[in-house]
């Protein structure tokens, strides 16, 4: 990680902890990470203006009193909405308002302007194309809640002192090479996580485990057509795939929580992802999948699905997702339910690999039934790989990865046990470089690797009864040194020839002091 990075992430991370008060770290992720999001759209607002103003010789700020002033406002909202999804004025930049803050007098009351041009930005993609992409975005920016403050003034104050901190911060969105401040908004989301204790696991998967789901998904691949995630929380799994390949035709995904959609899309966005190249859709995948998503194959699916969570399986009984199994996922364990999902929505040509509770290998009954379809009728499973326990924010369980395909044609199933490699960082487990370079490396290689890896035919695990437990496949028993009786034995006279000799030598001593001895 460059210098610049770390400062930017360092100087972010503080202006959180300085101004966030007795507020909880989960209100005010919403807020700072808000209020950085509107800062971006207007850099790249004003930016995207200047370069269409150049012709005149005029910069944005310059168009607010111009003798043709609704003119140019207009042609610039259309490029605007066009090719950035949004629009906002001058006298709305993010830099306007956090000067106002900070001019005094009755100027510097700024929240119900500020309101108005959160909610401008959604109106302006009113009726475009980009209105799903923007609509609602900034709900979760209460201006008005009273954890800001107890009074108006109070709350105020604490918005201007966020507003004139970030605008102290240069976002450098001139130099197009670099992500640096999606890079810092990814950091800003992973932090917050952390603290966020089991909350966190809803919308942040570890960029470790990102890590190893993206590598996998993009095996032999430089481009990929889509890449889809169905739970896909802040949408770090989504961006972590287009870090391993020179490009990404479309991200898909979905996420129930309305807060973290808002997140993931902002997310997106923050990341130069353009808004044509993003579908989010906020509902439940299992029971209420995008109606645009449904009939699409995607090319890469990763997810990290709540694990095992309630869900209505009722209502959708004759569903194509899962009726060609013949059995349901139980209502208490929704796991099997989600990759029969992703199945469903994985294109012949593609990977899944997806982050499941360790009950998936070999609960019984209905599971039972879905994995032994699976295996056996579809032949799709891939690998199944253990995690250390504790990775995860909020759960200490182990966990494991299913690597899943279409036309596969080979009839073996490869194994790793990376449960034991890690190192302990305070109180959470993690991976590092070279733990998800082993993985990777292995999976790539199908290799069988002694107390790590193993390459297990159908017919193995149809002997073990479709129970995919790792340890039935790798065997990781470390055989205990043997030890010579005799040996021992030998030792342990030669050690009482000691004690007596030394216990003689004492007696001696007593004798000449004309003490008693101690034995």
């Amino acid at each position: 990680m460059s210098e610049n990075q770390l400062q930017l992430h360092q100087t972010l991370w503080n202006i959180a902890n300085d101004l966030r008060g007795n507020m909880d770290a989960d209100d005010f992720r919403d807020y700072i990470l808000g209020f950085i999001f509107y800062k971006y759209l207007s850099k790249k607002m004003a930016l995207h203006a200047n370069v269409i103003l150049k012709p005149d010789g005029l910069e944005y700020h310059e168009v607010i009193g111009h003798a043709q002033e609704e003119i140019l406002l207009q042609e610039i909202k259309l490029d605007a909405l066009d090719a950035l999804g949004y629009f906002l004025k001058p006298t709305e930049l993010f830099s306007e308002l956090a000067k106002r803050g900070n001019s005094g007098g009755v100027n510097k009351f700024i929240l119900e302007d500020l309101q108005k041009v959160l909610n401008n930005i959604e109106q302006s993609t009113m009726g475009s194309e980009s209105e799903d992409d923007f609509g609602n975005l900034f709900e979760d920016l209460d201006l008005t809640s009273s954890k800001l403050g107890k009074s108006e003034e109070a709350k105020n104050e604490l918005i201007v002192k966020v507003l004139t901190h970030l605008e102290g911060i240069d976002f450098d969105l001139e130099n197009n090479e670099n992500d640096l401040l999606g890079d810092a908004y990814e950091y800003l989301i992973g932090q917050f996580a952390s603290g966020a204790g089991k909350k966190a696991g809803e919308f942040y998967t570890p960029q470790q485990v990102s890590k190893i789901l993206a590598q996998i998904v993009t095996t032999d691949k430089e481009r990929l057509k889509s890449v889809y995630d169905p739970t896909c929380g802040s949408g770090s799994l989504l961006l972590r795939v287009a870090k391993e390949v020179k490009e990404v035709g479309g991200f898909y995904g979905q996420e129930s929580n309305p807060t973290t959609y808002n997140l993931c899309r902002m997310n997106m966005i923050m990341h130069n992802v353009h808004y044509k190249k993003f579908d989010i859709y906020n509902e439940d995948t299992l029971v209420n999948p995008s109606p645009k998503h449904i009939d699409e194959r995607f090319e890469a699916i990763v997810a990290n699905p709540p694990f095992s969570a309630n869900w209505k399986p009722d209502a959708i009984i004759s569903d194509d997702r899962f009726s060609p199994y013949g059995k349901m996922a139980p209502k208490s364990k929704a796991d099997f339910a989600f990759v029969q999902h992703m199945i469903h929505q994985l294109d012949d040509n593609g990977t899944m690999a997806c982050v499941l509770p360790h009950g998936v290998l070999f609960r019984g009954a209905a599971e039972g039934h879905i994995r032994k379809y699976i295996i056996e009728d579809k032949n799709q499973l891939d690998a199944v790989i253990g995690l250390p326990s504790n990775i995860f924010y909020g759960t200490s369980i182990p966990t494991c990865i299913l690597v899943l395909k279409k036309n596969r044609t080979t009839k073996d199933i490869l194994f790793i046990d990376a449960s034991n490699d890690f190192d302990k960082v305070k109180t959470q487990n993690v991976l590092n470089e070279n733990h998800l370079a082993t993985i990777i490396e292995t999976y790539r290689s199908r290799q069988t690797k002694d107390k790590y890896s193993y390459l297990a035919t159908l017919q193995e695990v149809q002997e073990n009864d479709y129970n995919l437990n790792i340890p039935r496949y790798v065997d990781t028993f470390e055989e205990e040194e043997s030890i010579d009786l005799l040996a021992i034995t030998k030792d342990l006279k030669a050690l009482e020839n000691d004690i007596e000799a030394t216990d003689k030598t004492i007696a001696d001593f007593c004798q000449q002091l004309n003490i008693e001895t101690p034995f």
